[in-house]
């Protein structure tokens, strides 16, 4: 039963995405335990996305800024919203029609949590693929297994509105990574759902993507991670496995700093790494 305890809200960043964001939208406007808004924000098109949804998707609560980010463009939806619950779609994928009913059903069962996620179905250049180890998806107390890379995909996930209030939003001096540093910091102080269901398709290998604009993303993971070494919320044992995990990161982009002759960055990381091993010897 659909009640304002069970409301959910859809934020969609979008930009440039006129021939893509019609699947996104009717995915959302086709489920099965309907939504109680869709907030599209659009991040500064300028290839007619604007014009198409306002004339194409009444129903939807379409937002305008200048170009500012996906971490902008999810914050101002994250503040517009009116529902209990937040829901995000990247405005390239697309949900299985019972996501949203399949995640809130989870939910009533399991009236403690506030966070759920859900597997997906990678597509890249229109073929599925297999998902490689490394993202294979977890439930529970999961920061630790959040660290190396992110294990949880914005379309996927659920969150209750409060949190935000809580840990803070999207970091908009992040250009990429910004969800996981996101993760990082919710993984960090509560427990995590995790829905064994293929309820989200993921398509990647389109040239705009993000993580092709750019490269290194260790730099912004390092970014999100000395952060969380700074919070002093962090128990010890998750304090020491994320001083581990940036030494880690640190040594693998110095070692690609020097092979591409940037001896400048490869100090400045050779500098990290003495800073980071000798903080990391105060907990032997």
């Amino acid at each position: 039963m659909i009640n304002k305890q069970n409301s959910v809200s859809v934020i969609i960043p979008v930009f440039n995405r006129l021939k893509l964001i019609p699947r996104s939208m009717n995915s959302v406007i086709n489920q099965t335990y309907p939504v109680n808004e869709i907030i599209v924000v659009d991040d500064g098109s300028n290839d007619g996305t604007y014009d198409m949804i306002k004339e194409n998707f009444p129903q939807a609560i379409l937002i305008y800024q200048e170009n500012r980010g996906v971490s902008s463009a999810r914050n101002i939806g994250i503040q517009a919203a009116n529902s209990k619950w937040i829901a995000f779609l990247d405005s390239d994928d697309e949900w299985m029609p019972n996501k949203i009913e399949e995640q809130i059903s989870f939910f009533i069962k399991n009236p403690l949590f506030k966070v759920c996620h859900t597997d997906e179905i990678w597509i890249r250049n229109g073929v599925r693929v297999n998902q490689m180890k490394k993202h294979r998806k977890y439930g529970g107390e999961i920061y630790k297994k959040c660290l190396p890379l992110c294990v949880i995909s914005p379309s996927s996930i659920i969150i209750h509105k409060d949190i935000f209030n809580d840990v803070g939003f999207f970091d908009e001096n992040l250009p990429v990574c910004e969800d996981y540093d996101l993760w990082l910091r919710i993984c960090s102080k509560y427990k995590v759902l995790y829905l064994d269901q293929k309820l989200v398709k993921k398509y990647g290998g389109h040239k705009d993507q993000l993580s092709k604009k750019y490269w290194g993303m260790d730099r912004y993971r390092i970014i999100a991670l000395e952060k969380m070494i700074d919070n002093p919320l962090l128990s010890i044992d998750d304090r020491i496995a994320t001083i581990n995990m940036t030494i880690r990161k640190v040594k693998i982009l110095q070692k690609g700093y020097e092979k591409h002759e940037h001896q400048k960055e490869a100090n400045e990381m050779s500098e990290k790494l003495t800073k980071l091993e000798s903080l990391n010897a105060q907990y032997i």
